[in-house]
């Protein structure tokens, strides 16, 4: 869309991405969060971005895995990838925290999750105005088992967050590894910037208790096929492991 019509901005594309969910609702679906694009401050310059960009989820889009596997039809979509991420729900208001040991007292459970992303756009390539007004790219997220947050619990968890390893495996064979830190340095940080840059862009819709949020990926996104069987570990994380089985 960008390519088409250079004018086709930001502004723009939140305007398309509120019809969408307008759309959607007069259908019957519900939105349950949001998920969160260009959680890393390093492409903020190069796109010109002075904040994350993000797009709602619906109860269509988003299911729990029984245990810790899932299976996923990917017969309808066009070209999609996986990426493994923190998935946190929101119990309060954020209001304008930004610190993780802040943020973290607002969020009633973490899990690990696989968010699959589909694009439109010829060989994967677009802006920020084009991901935003495309659903954000989000075809489905499978999350894992939620774990509470408790008080006691969250000075430590503020520093596992940061520093925590993941490994994406692909038929038992590692493909890709990252953490916490390609989540804008925290999945928490991450969460505490999106309340803030929502609460900026829409203050009508803010973010709310009991949404969802999909954190970011925390390593590079990969292309996935039926047949496959695709397993995130993470490792400084109280979090068990969670398979997704990809079929046709």
């Amino acid at each position: 869309m960008t390519a088409r019509d250079p004018a086709f901005d930001l502004t723009a594309a939140y305007a398309v991405e509120a019809e969408l969910v307008r759309l959607r609702r007069a259908e019957g679906r519900t939105t349950v969060g949001r998920k969160v694009g260009y959680a890393n401050k390093a492409i903020w310059r190069a796109l010109k971005l002075e904040t994350l960009v993000w797009a709602h989820m619906y109860d269509d889009t988003v299911r729990y895995a029984a245990g810790d596997e899932a299976t996923l039809s990917i017969g309808h979509m066009c070209s999609p990838k996986i990426e493994p991420e923190i998935v946190l729900k929101v119990a309060r208001s954020i209001g304008d925290a930004r610190d993780a040991a802040d943020v973290l007292p607002a969020v009633e459970w973490i899990a690990l999750g696989f968010e699959v992303i589909d694009c439109v756009f010829a060989d994967w390539k677009f802006q920020p105005a084009d991901f935003v007004a495309a659903f954000g790219l989000h075809a489905a997220l499978i999350v894992g088992k939620p774990r509470r947050i408790e008080s006691a619990e969250m000075p430590a968890l503020v520093d596992q967050l940061a520093q925590f390893k993941v490994r994406l495996l692909r038929n038992g064979e590692v493909v890709e590894e990252g953490g916490g830190r390609n989540s804008l340095r925290s999945p928490a940080l991450c969460l505490g910037e999106l309340a803030a840059a929502i609460s900026r862009r829409t203050p009508d819709d803010p973010l709310s208790a009991g949404e969802l949020v999909s954190s970011g990926t925390l390593t590079e996104s990969r292309p996935i096929a039926a047949g496959e069987t695709w397993t995130a570990t993470v490792n400084g994380l109280d979090r068990p492991s969670l398979t997704l089985r990809v079929v046709l």
